[in-house]
């Protein structure tokens, strides 16, 4: 084998398990297989996962923080005009820098797949042409797909559908949409079946930010289903965000969940963003924003986490790290079962991966050989820790590699710990 890993835990509760790694994929798999490796690594019981996915990003915004000026009211619509302000002073070199920044921040922290929303109405398409440079650049070590997203509507800006239809010719691999951002409700539905019946055309894939408002009466997801099911689209479409859907009636939604389970849509939340610009009207009270997790994933919906922003007119913080992530769904959720913790697991690695479409994702033989081995025993202890990435592996070649954590002690009247694991 070119790479051997031993004594490794995996997410479903194997422990003591050995993986064999050649010609970039894994070649075996199991407990006291015997193997000999050029290169060998001791998990010494540790968790080896498949990679982080993030299935909501904005590259083209990220680490642009204070550009050209802070979000000084925190909420949504003035992070869309602070963007609308910087777009005329970008610059194709300073995008790439930011974003293949981001990337190297990604593969540190175990994140080898991600989905970019793009911005299309700016009729330069200059985000366009970086990220697709991006996508080219960083192939060897980071999948990057990108969805032709029209920021300021596909109906309310006079160019964005030809500069949609633009992106798509151009390379862009997915079609979004933010119906709820259109002049009317009517034209918000309107810009679904346009989007969609685009897609179904082109046999892509569609991402629709889709009632990211506080609103109960933004029901554009209903729309979205009826058009993903009526085009023959299940399987290949996202509703972004649905945050609209944490201040609907309970009854409305008892109709709307299993409307969207028929229609084999996804639904993809962005925990730290909808706690921080949801509910931003409210006084008290204050409603958390983020979707009805728990109640999709009753319904047999596939559920996955973003990450949205980092560093940008939206969110002044962010790492890049999907465990922080899950880790705020969790709490936001009260997803505090022990299965329910393992789903907020699965939202940030094999969900977004099914939605995104990754070929050879997984914990199989014949999977690629694209791992992360985390300093934690187990999903929850994972989440629980931010366990650090040990190795992070992509076709069977280490990529990043750090230091578990510890710390020694040296406290009065106690005995000195020596390599204490933090948080054990």
């Amino acid at each position: 084998m070119d790479l051997v890993i031993r004594n490794a835990s995996l997410p479903d509760g194997s422990s003591g398990v050995n993986i064999g790694i050649e010609d970039g994929r894994i070649a075996a798999i199991g407990a006291g297989i015997a193997m000999q490796g050029a290169q060998e690594i001791d998990a010494a019981g540790d968790l080896v996962t498949p990679p982080f996915v993030d299935a909501h990003f904005h590259m083209d915004a990220t680490l642009s923080y204070g550009l050209p000026r802070v979000n000084a009211s925190g909420t949504l619509l003035e992070g869309i005009a602070l963007w609308g302000e910087l777009k005329p002073e970008l610059t194709q070199q300073a995008l790439v820098e930011r974003a293949l920044q981001y990337c190297d921040w990604a593969v540190g922290r175990g994140l080898l797949a991600i989905r970019s929303h793009v911005d299309i109405c700016d009729d330069r398409l200059l985000a366009v042409e970086a990220l697709l440079h991006v996508r080219e650049k960083v192939a060897p070590y980071l999948d990057l797909q990108l969805v032709a997203f029209p920021q300021d509507g596909v109906l309310r800006s006079p160019t964005a559908f030809a500069n949609l239809q633009r992106a798509i010719a151009m390379g862009v691999d997915v079609v979004g949409g933010i119906p709820h951002f259109e002049r009317t409700m009517a034209d918000g539905a309107e810009s679904v079946r346009l989007l969609c019946e685009f897609a179904a055309e082109k046999g892509l894939r569609v991402d629709m930010h889709c009632d990211e408002s506080d609103d109960p009466l933004s029901r554009h997801i209903e729309t979205l289903a009826y058009h993903t099911q009526r085009l023959g689209l299940q399987g290949r479409v996202a509703g972004s965000h649905l945050t609209s859907m944490h201040s609907m009636d309970n009854y409305y939604v008892s109709k709307l969940l299993p409307l969207i389970k028929e229609a084999g849509v996804a639904a993809i939340a962005n925990p730290l963003i909808n706690i921080t610009l949801q509910g931003r009207h409210d006084s008290y009270p204050k409603r958390r924003g983020m979707t009805r997790v728990p109640e999709m994933l009753a319904a047999g919906i596939d559920v996955a986490f973003g990450h949205d922003c980092v560093m940008d007119p939206w969110y002044s913080l962010g790492s890049g790290d999907m465990l922080e992530v899950a880790h705020m769904g969790l709490h936001v959720a009260q997803m505090t079962g022990q299965e329910a913790m393992r789903d907020c697991f699965r939202a940030v690695t094999e969900t977004p991966a099914r939605i995104l479409g990754l070929d050879g994702y997984g914990l199989q033989v014949g999977c690629h050989a694209d791992l992360v081995l985390l300093d934690a025993a187990d999903p929850i202890e994972a989440i629980r820790l931010r366990a650090a990435r040990r190795f992070v592996i992509r076709r069977g070649k280490v990529l990043s590699q750090a230091p578990a954590a510890r710390a020694s002690l040296n406290l009065p009247g106690r005995p000195q710990t020596v390599n204490f694991r933090l948080g054990r």
